[in-house]
């Protein structure tokens, strides 16, 4: 065990979870953050600059990846200890993050409840690995070993780039119900003959008509309602599960998503079957005047297809613009996507 203070370095591109991170280490007087970086390259120079004890590490970084970066990092501050904290729940990226050297691997939507544990566990000389990698095959914490799932469907942000794939997180905005209803239908219905999984989380009255349309589309819904292939859940109500203080809280909302896309994936239960998700959280909370939770919700939600590829389409009213969405403001919520779509 290292004595106190134990100087940590934050990396992390997002500025939640580096507040979450940061304020949870301090809480106890033998924790000194020393540094927060937003880019893997950054962090390669500050590790190599300050000589941290322990180092906070995501995966999905710019300019650099993470596993790249703590493959430096080993170079330049060898004697810094490494955790991962990354919502990339594949075997594969594990044990390539974990043979970079590094201690732990803590999975994001655990982290409220893994972190310091793990904290302690390298600190005291151990490995960790979050157990919410369990499922995927993972030893008892005193003999961890990764291996590979078959229903592992992850790559990293720079994997896609490297193969030619690309996120799928696309919004919409529509002119009327009429537009809006037709377009999400029209993404149901390609994704559940395909055989995927669909999710949907929007307002009750959009819900309804919704079922009718996929009905109307000769779709057997009851089937695939009972079967867990379609998940339908009201936008209100989803929000309450993880809205702290009137923003996202980024501990819950990956906690509400990554349990809803486990048991869709495990719905269609096929190598190749994806899962889909289209809804109205972020603009019923825009509706609301809550402009930066919405788009720090789109963030959340672009992390979530980037880190479980995973198909989104947020869907928002034309007339929101009319009322108040400044230029400016209508850039940030369409940066947050792979591609924009008006009717």
């Amino acid at each position: 065990m290292l004595k106190s203070p134990i100087r940590v370095l934050v990396v992390e591109d997002f500025g939640q979870w580096r507040q979450f991170y940061c304020s949870t280490l301090q809480q106890q007087s033998r924790f000194r953050v020393i540094g927060e970086v937003s880019d893997g390259l950054e962090a390669v120079h500050r590790a190599r600059q300050l000589q941290p004890d322990l180092i906070l590490l995501d995966i999905g970084l710019p300019t650099l990846n993470g596993i790249e970066a703590a493959r430096r990092i080993r170079e330049a501050s060898p004697a810094s200890i490494i955790i991962f904290v990354s919502e990339n729940r594949s075997a594969e990226i594990v044990r390539e993050a974990l043979s970079t050297g590094a201690s732990g691997y803590v999975v994001k939507s655990d982290a409220a409840g893994d972190l310091l544990p793990a904290v302690n566990a390298v600190l005291a000389g151990s490995r960790f690995v979050s157990a919410g990698l369990a499922d995927y095959g993972l030893d008892a914490p005193s003999n961890r070993q990764i291996v590979d799932h078959p229903d592992t469907d992850v790559v990293t942000f720079t994997q896609r780039q490297h193969i030619g794939i690309t996120r799928h997180h696309e919004v919409g905005f529509y002119s009327d119900d009429r537009h809006f209803l037709g377009h999400i239908s029209s993404f149901i219905v390609a994704a559940l003959k395909a055989g995927n999984a669909a999710i949907v989380v929007a307002t009750e009255p959009h819900r309804e008509s919704l079922l009718v349309k996929l009905q109307a589309e000769g779709l057997d819904m009851g089937a695939a309602i009972a079967e867990g292939r379609y998940i339908s859940l009201d936008a209100a109500d989803t929000l309450a599960t993880f809205m702290v203080n009137g923003l996202p809280d980024p501990v819950r909302f990956l906690k509400v998503a990554g349990d809803l896309i486990v048991g869709a994936a495990k719905a269609v239960n096929q190598d190749s079957a994806r899962v889909t998700a289209c809804g109205e959280c972020a603009p019923l909370l825009w509706t609301q005047g809550k402009v930066e939770a919405a788009i720090r919700l789109e963030h959340l939600w672009d992390e979530v297809a980037i880190t479980q590829n995973v198909e989104i389409l947020c869907g928002y009213s034309l007339g929101i613009i009319g009322s108040g969405m400044d230029s400016h403001t209508f850039e940030r919520i369409c940066a947050e996507h792979s591609a924009v779509h008006s009717f």
